[in-house]
């Protein structure tokens, strides 16, 4: 009935990978997938995220890959792991790209029954928002 979508973000109108699951699913097994779908060429000095990914081995896979990982602990964790809080400040600027593309009312009612289709529709919508922001900013 309903979908999430997992996305890597570098701003809030720039998406580098995203992955869909059933509403149902949780966020952290997700993260394998959209992390293996980041390109070399968008190196990460930080990854900034919610309790959700704050797994040791989601922080492992991060230090593997020299990414120093701003994830906060869930107040029920045995072991509570200090972040950079002024880093993660910066997760709002994943939220704000949720917000921008469920401005487009094709993505926030989700019409498409099949995946390949609304996935498609968030890639148009992605451009269609780094189109903006580019034309936008020019003098």
């Amino acid at each position: 009935m309903t979908t999430k979508i997992h996305a890597g973000c570098i701003d809030e109108n720039t998406v580098v990978s995203f992955t869909l699951t059933a509403g149902q699913c949780h966020d952290a097994p997700e993260f394998k997938n959209v992390f293996d779908k980041i390109k070399k060429e968008h190196y990460l000095e930080q990854a900034v995220m919610d309790k959700a990914y704050g797994s040791k081995d989601i922080r492992n896979i991060l230090e593997q890959n020299k990414i120093e990982p701003v994830i906060p602990c869930k107040s029920n964790s045995k072991e509570q792991i200090a972040h950079d809080k002024e880093s993660y400040k910066l997760r709002n600027k994943v939220e704000r790209f949720f917000n921008k593309i469920k401005q487009f009312r094709r993505i926030a009612t989700r019409y498409e029954k099949l995946s390949r289709t609304f996935k498609a529709f968030i890639h148009i919508v992605s451009c269609c928002l780094g189109l903006r922001q580019k034309f936008v900013n020019t003098p």
